[in-house]
């Protein structure tokens, strides 16, 4: 049984697999499609092929470093296999993506055994970060634990008020920051309320301001130890949200965020707005932080935690039925 064979069945057992197929319908209908128009012409994984795949991949946003690494370890399999067919080339190729995505293990998310956890969201304007902050509320409420919300993010007009509005919808305690205040100041008042009235989960919107790396560093730096010094060991996760839409600019962004700060995961929104689903891999084999979480569309139940086999799929669903 060949590995897309594998992918196949055991998608097949998913419960969210709808989600997923519709979230990457606009990766698949390029990734995948692209692949597919390649069979016409294919000779074998000579030169011209590479160079064809090399494009294809480039155009989803795998980036050049990844892109190159996949080529060279499907020209491994050539030689190993020298009279290789389209959908065993295929196959091969998924997964290679597989094991590159796998090279480096993931960070577990962490929660805290004996309080709070808390949980930093980073990520520059319009990443989506408020309205992620609100779907894991609803995934942590609906598991049956208590949330509150810090708005943290004092810069951005309007930022303090959206989250309290989405607390407001589900029922929570949103801390608030001044406008144009210390948001440190709001991850203190936060830990507090949430060690007083014994939250599980505590989601703290921050700002993300990469005009000054520095003081993007600075104020980061800043709330990772005022959290600590109110709660052991917190901040416990600290996630950047990233618009899938942005591409490799938002790899760079990722780059300075993980400069500036200990990341310890991604969130990709907005998954289902692009053809670009390959950024998935460098993040990985690049900047080694996990995906955790993909949004997939606009309702809660969308922002699904992120599944490597699920994703291959997708992106390649119907490949084996080239014609």
């Amino acid at each position: 049984m060949s590995f897309f064979d594998k992918l196949k069945s055991a998608f097949g057992h998913k419960e969210d697999k709808a989600i997923y197929l519709s979230g990457f319908k606009k990766s698949n209908d390029s990734f995948g499609n692209q692949l597919k128009e390649m069979k016409h012409e294919f000779t074998g994984i000579n030169d011209s092929f590479l160079e064809d795949l090399t494009v294809v991949l480039l155009e989803s946003d795998v980036g050049i470093e990844t892109a190159d690494l996949i080529c060279e370890k499907l020209k491994e399999k050539a030689e190993e296999y020298p009279s290789l067919s389209f959908d065993w080339a295929m196959s091969f190729l998924l997964e290679i993506m597989k094991e590159i995505y796998e090279e480096v293990d993931d960070k577990p998310i962490v929660y805290n055994e004996t309080g709070t956890t808390v949980i930093l969201l980073e990520g520059v304007n319009g990443s989506g970060k408020t309205t992620t902050a609100a779907k894991l509320a609803s995934m942590y409420l609906k598991q049956g634990k208590s949330v509150a919300f810090v708005a943290a993010d004092t810069f951005r007009a309007g930022a303090i008020e959206q989250l309290a509005k989405w607390s407001e919808k589900l029922g929570i305690t949103c801390i608030k920051g001044r406008e144009n205040g210390d948001p440190s100041a709001a991850i203190v008042d936060g830990c507090r309320y949430a060690k007083e009235n014994n939250i599980d989960i505590l989601i703290c919107d921050t700002a993300g301001r990469l005009q000054n790396k520095q003081g993007l560093m600075a104020e980061l730096e800043k709330m990772n130890r005022v959290s600590a010094k109110e709660i052991p060991g917190a901040p416990h996760n600290t996630w950047l949200v990233l618009d899938a839409t942005t591409g490799q600019n938002g790899l760079s962004q990722a780059k300075i965020f993980n400069e500036a700060t200990n990341l310890s995961g991604i969130i990709l929104t907005k998954m289902d707005g692009t053809a670009k689903g390959g950024i998935v891999l460098p993040i990985k084999h690049v900047l080694q932080l996990p995906v955790l979480f993909v949004g997939l569309g606009e309702h809660p139940e969308d922002l699904r935690p992120f599944d490597l086999d699920s994703y291959l799929y997708s992106i390649s669903e119907g490949l084996s039925d080239a014609g």
